[in-house]
């Protein structure tokens, strides 16, 4: 397995196995983000009032062409998080209408959707999907036995937050379509993690993070939307973007990417991330951590007796992956206890009625790293 190590900047003395909570990013281009950092602050007035939009297009259309999408479909955000509540208080919801969701989405886009319908009177609704899975269609045929005739959006990750799972978004969002009913797609894990293109997933709406597995700097993310939706998708900050006195090409770009003065360096170096990983032959890079995870995740489940989430098969789970560990353990004592007596960085959390331990692996890390791992939940798991 190449080492990538060198590249990054984490601590040594760290395991590192919770890529999937914020990322990392190499420092090729942690240099390139410092340098625009230091470009803006050799001349503000030069780079934000003269070169901003341009170099923004630029980056957009590095970013449109990796996602497989045109350019006037993007807008970058600093986070998923931001992007969604921009288009959940776009929305026209009113009483009784329904959002439709399941129950392995990520906490901070429930809450924002639990906001939502406490101001508009509709309803968030989460469908269970029974673990473990073994075929897609138990997940789109779970997720569409909600729909009635109140749904108007289809809400839904592609890749879960709680148990690493890939979800069928491709044929969800097909379905949803033929139905008539708005997809929005939180891909957070996605960028990076799996090969992407949004075109062929066809969802109106699609958010994901840079800044993750994409390994951009943090505070970089985007948000797709089809061009039949744009024109109702309100500004979270209105800006000079809005009734522009010198509006672009896309009210959609005009409306969202100027939210006054801020920091603009890690959206620029976003191409520089999708640059290193290319240098690196990511593809390659991807398939020997899907494969390392593959093999802890069957040692884990040797080592505990419970049953996997998923089939082991890269359809279902990428870099990233989630078990449930056994008994009644004490969820901060045990995750604790990891970083202070191993020093392994990963999240335990409880879900549901289930104790659960997130495992990524991103290419600085090595088969070492997990053996320390097991070693640890050998002795923790006795005691």
């Amino acid at each position: 397995m190449k080492d990538l190590r060198s590249y990054f900047l984490l601590d040594p003395g760290v395991i590192y196995l919770n890529h999937g909570s914020f990322g990392a990013t190499p420092r090729p281009v942690f240099e390139r983000y410092q340098s625009w950092q230091r470009e803006l602050e050799r001349q503000p007035v030069e780079f934000l009032g003269r070169r901003a939009l341009a170099l923004l297009a630029e980056a957009r259309e590095r970013l449109a062409a990796y996602l497989n999408v045109a350019p006037d479909e993007l807008v970058y955000f600093p986070n998923p998080t931001t992007a969604i509540n921009m288009v959940a208080r776009s929305l026209d919801l009113k009483s009784g209408d329904e959002i439709l969701t399941t129950d392995h989405e990520y906490g901070a886009m429930e809450r924002t959707w639990q906001f939502i319908c406490r101001k508009s009177g509709a309803r968030y609704l989460k469908q269970k999907i029974d673990l473990p899975v073994r075929h897609a269609s138990e997940v789109i045929e779970a997720l569409f036995e909600g729909v009635t005739d109140r749904t108007r959006v289809i809400f839904i990750s592609h890749i879960t937050s709680p148990t690493g799972l890939i979800f069928p978004v491709e044929e969800i969002c097909r379905r949803a379509r033929q139905a008539g009913l708005l997809t929005i797609v939180d891909g957070a894990h996605a960028p990076g993690q799996i090969p992407l293109d949004l075109t062929a997933i066809g969802a109106d709406i699609y958010t994901g993070a840079c800044h993750k597995w994409l390994c951009a700097p943090k505070g970089s993310a985007f948000l797709f939307a089809r061009k039949e939706v744009q024109s109702w998708l309100e500004p979270l900050v209105v800006s000079w973007g809005y009734q522009s006195d010198h509006p672009g090409e896309s009210q959609y770009i005009d409306y969202h990417e100027w939210q006054g003065t801020r920091d603009l360096a890690a959206f620029l170096s976003v191409p520089a991330a999708i640059e290193f990983q290319e240098q690196h032959n990511w593809d390659e890079v991807r398939r020997e951590c899907h494969e390392l995870a593959s093999q802890t995740r069957q040692r884990i489940h040797a080592l505990t007796g419970r049953e996997p989430l998923c089939p082991d098969d890269p359809t279902w789970f990428g870099q990233m992956f989630s078990v449930p560990l056994p008994g009644k353990l004490a969820v901060e004592e045990l995750k604790s206890r990891l970083y202070e007596e191993y020093r392994i960085e990963a999240p335990v959390f409880k879900w549901g009625d289930r104790i659960m331990l997130r495992i990524s692996v991103q290419g600085y890390n090595q088969p070492s790293d997990l053996d320390v791992l097991l070693e640890a939940l050998t002795d923790l798991l006795a005691s």
